[in-house]
């Protein structure tokens, strides 16, 4: 596409009443619907395909694109055996010319497990509006994001204005690390040819007071760590002193993955260098947000983060590696906890690395580190997770698309500039798709803003910034023609 763009035939007012009217009307609505299905992440839900939500989900989200009346539109819903569906919407461009390009769109209708901890009131399958937040799993993380897409092509045809074609995918196993895409993606690479932007909605801002660009993504890996010691469990007082603990082996294993005083990751495969560009844009993201950068969180009493520097806590959640023991086996409740030294400890580790790390290098690093010489002896196993992410750092922007996201955001912020930060979480399709479309501009964005609750209780999304940011979307697709 050429450099010379804007959107002028686009009233932005307009654009936003239409946004706004969408959301509060039929969108909220159906988005509601979506929050009612238990559409739970193969990963969670080993018993998918028999319970039929996804399938569910996906054809009527296939269904309400169909009734939309967008003209030319082609929408499918796509199935394999053992494969998690897909909807695909392919939306023919307006402009004038054959070649003003192809914009992608990328969401999610798969959901993280209901979870605990959900306020009174609230529940995860029932949809609760107050005004300004829709509570509910999946609402944030990403339902919306297909009503979205579509919001935003109806805005720009609503006032005439041409627009490049628009092409969506929508998946349904991105919260298991989606490893069904690269086979849809194969399958669907003719289909979808050329690609000069991709939009994707996945991803989160930094508050909800201006239009935030995400610019990095981290990768992942991890896997399970068993430590066994005994056969059979022993009574503590017998075997304690003489029968080395499994816990504090697992422990000690840990230092070596991790200090324990700081919280620094010591595997040097899970590090990078910082590009200077990202230092700056988190120094200035930080003099944005200030205190908000930590605040974001529900501290426990009187505990702190691990650094009181704003945009060292950026650059720690975007481009340093991060170690989470998110599960265990091998411990009973405290209530049912007896006087035994127990035979065995098991860990779930997930490891987030920096977005130019090399996963499967480092999950290799990773799996020796722990393995090799044992402490007493012990058998210890760690078994990697099947699937692994590679990060993601977007490339340059280019002029016309920083214009016109500055400008969506000081029209529709009241005069608050485009920011930009990293993002600690992982998307594995931007990956991808950089290598797909090595030519192509990245819009990584989305709502996952403060008490967005994304994975854990009380996710909720938060409905003015949805409706700007799908008005600033707009904007951008009546941008990105030739002129």
């Amino acid at each position: 596409m050429p450099e010379t763009r804007s959107a002028t035939a686009l009233d932005p007012g307009r654009v936003l009443d239409y946004c706004r009217n969408r959301w509060e009307t039929d969108l909220l609505a159906e988005l509601s619907a979506f929050i009612e299905a238990r559409a739970i992440s193969p990963a969670y839900d080993a018993a998918w395909e028999a319970t039929g939500q996804l399938d569910a989900v996906a054809d009527r989200a296939a269904q309400w694109i169909r009734a939309q009346g967008l003209a030319g539109a082609e929408v499918d819903v796509l199935r394999e055996p053992g494969r998690t569906p897909l909807v695909l919407v392919d939306v023919p461009g307006t402009a004038p010319d054959t070649e003003s390009g192809t914009v992608l769109f990328y969401g999610h209708l798969d959901k993280q497990p209901a979870g605990e901890g959900w306020s009174a009131g609230r529940d995860p399958w029932i949809p609760h509006f107050d005004g300004t937040r829709l509570y509910g799993r999946g609402g944030a993380d990403d339902g919306y994001a297909l009503y979205a897409a579509v919001a935003a092509i109806q805005a720009v045809d609503e006032q005439h204005a041409p627009r490049p074609r628009c092409v969506g995918i929508f998946e349904t196993s991105e919260e298991s690390g989606s490893p069904d895409l690269p086979f849809w993606l194969s399958r669907l690479e003719s289909r979808i040819a050329d690609v000069d932007l991709v939009v994707c909605l996945d991803s989160g801002a930094g508050d909800y007071d201006r239009l935030w660009l995400v610019t990095s993504l981290r990768g992942h890996c991890g896997g399970r760590l068993d430590v066994q010691v005994l056969d059979h469990g022993a009574h503590s007082g017998d075997a304690g002193g003489v029968v080395p603990s499994s816990f504090r082996i697992g422990r000690s294993l840990l230092d070596r993955l991790e200090s324990s005083a700081t919280g620094e990751v010591r595997l040097g495969a899970a590090w990078c260098p910082i590009p200077d560009e990202r230092i700056r844009q988190a120094r200035t993201a930080a003099g944005v947000l200030g205190p908000a950068v930590a605040a974001r969180f529900d501290w426990s009493g009187s505990t702190v983060p691990t650094t009181a520097d704003g945009a060292e806590q950026l650059l720690n959640r975007a481009w340093r590696p991060s170690l989470a023991v998110t599960g265990a086996d091998g411990l009973p409740a405290i209530a049912d906890a007896g006087n035994v030294l127990r035979p065995s400890t098991s860990l779930k580790l997930s490891l987030r690395l920096p977005p130019q790390v090399d996963s499967r290098a480092a999950l290799r690093a990773l799996k020796a580190l722990l393995e090799n010489d044992p402490p007493y002896g012990a058998r210890v196993t760690f078994t990697p997770d099947t699937v692994v992410a590679d990060g993601w750092s977007a490339p340059p922007l280019e002029p016309w698309l920083e214009r016109t996201l500055d400008r969506a955001s000081r029209g529709y912020f009241d005069g608050a500039g485009l920011a930009m930060l990293g993002q600690g979480g992982t998307i594995p399709l931007m990956g991808m798709l950089s290598g797909l479309f090595p030519d192509a501009q990245f819009l990584a964005c989305g709502v996952q803003g403060p008490g967005a609750g994304a994975h854990g209780p009380d996710e909720s999304l938060h409905l003015p910034y949805t409706q700007r940011l799908t008005a600033s979307i707009a904007m951008v697709l009546a941008a990105t023609r030739h002129e």
